[in-house]
């Protein structure tokens, strides 16, 4: 029995020591003001030891060739200016950072069908995006940001165009030393090229996983079996680990169903389902070595004026599924 109860403890022990290592991420959002305790304290309690900053570069359309970034007509935080300032906050918390730049495609459009129309358009938006990216690769440098993401849902510009994504990989790591990852689509991450010349695969996991209205811990465990599958087969062909660079669920009915949907006309609320598909996530993934962790979405910095008992959006500030997620990122 004493030899059991030993065995036991190593396997507890051993399993804390893979759980402390995770990536356990909010993805913090950009706003109009200069955070301070007040915003970063909320990211501490709930056990987060990474943080990814969002900066913003700004598309007219989807066949516009000309990237907007970095201009005082943005939010501080969508700037290089305000990314600096949010990660020194950070920083002295002791949170990791991850620089994530994205793009905004003018009313919401799906950055994944960007597509020029023409090779001189192509060229524009390649020397746009260059300048854009490089913009970010030097402010994660000079803050000793762990990890860079190259681009987040760019599946078109990805497929057309893949020697100009190999070389500019090679472009950021003259000026870049930390770890690379790209925040692939949960349907584009199987096509996309270039894992190996990253260090992780990285996957933004809106992946279905129920069509139930209140999806329990089980039904959401299942409907991740054909998911997982594919994830790890990719994890070892590549030899890379897996980053969930986004994941999360809304606080609605059918959350597991089409996870990526954010339309606001939806009028539901369900702190059930989101709380279950939720921990479903941790249990699958959580414990696996090839797994490297991932990003909640999304984190706003005033915790106290956001999500609650009245919001059906990602969010889990305020609400039910935060508490899970503490538990599983504070887990000793």
């Amino acid at each position: 029995m004493t030899v059991f109860r030993c065995i036991a403890l190593l396997f507890v022990l051993s399993s804390c020591s893979a759980q402390s290592e995770k990536v356990n991420g909010v993805s913090f959002v950009a706003s109009r003001d200069a955070v301070n305790d007040i915003h970063t304290n909320p990211v501490v309690n709930v056990g987060a030891n990474y943080a990814a900053i969002m900066p913003f570069g700004f598309i007219k359309n989807l066949e516009h060739p000309e990237i907007i970034h970095n201009t005082d007509r943005q939010w501080f935080g969508e700037t290089r200016a305000g990314g600096k300032q949010y990660i020194e906050e950070l920083r002295k918390k002791n949170i990791k950072i991850m620089v994530k730049p994205q793009i905004w495609v003018w009313k919401g459009e799906f950055t994944g069908y960007i597509k020029m129309a023409n090779e001189e358009n192509w060229k524009i938006l390649e020397d746009s995006y260059t300048s854009f990216i490089m913009e970010y690769a030097e402010l994660a440098q000079e803050t000793k940001a762990e990890i860079l993401c190259i681009g987040t849902e760019l599946e078109n510009f990805v497929k057309e165009r893949p020697d100009y994504w190999n070389n500019l990989i090679i472009k950021i790591k003259t000026v870049y030393s930390g770890k690379l990852t790209y925040a692939a689509n949960w349907d584009e991450f199987k096509r996309t090229p270039f894992w190996g010349e990253l260090d992780y695969i990285g996957v933004d996991a809106y992946f279905p996983v129920s069509d139930t209205q209140t999806p329990t811990v089980a039904e959401c465990r299942a409907g991740w079996q054909k998911h997982k599958a594919v994830i790890k087969s990719l994890s070892d062909k590549h030899d890379r680990p897996i980053l969930f660079t986004e994941w999360g669920y809304r606080s609605a009915d059918f959350t597991g169903k089409e996870p990526w949907v954010s339309d606001h006309t939806w009028t539901s609320l369900n702190f059930e389902g989101q709380s279950n598909a939720t921990e479903a996530l941790f249990e699958e993934f959580w414990t696996e070595e090839w797994f490297a962790g991932g990003f909640v979405w999304k984190w706003f910095h005033a915790h106290d004026k956001v999500g609650g008992e009245k919001d059906n959006q990602f969010t889990p500030q305020n609400k039910p599924v935060e508490t899970v997620i503490q538990s599983f990122y504070k887990a000793e």
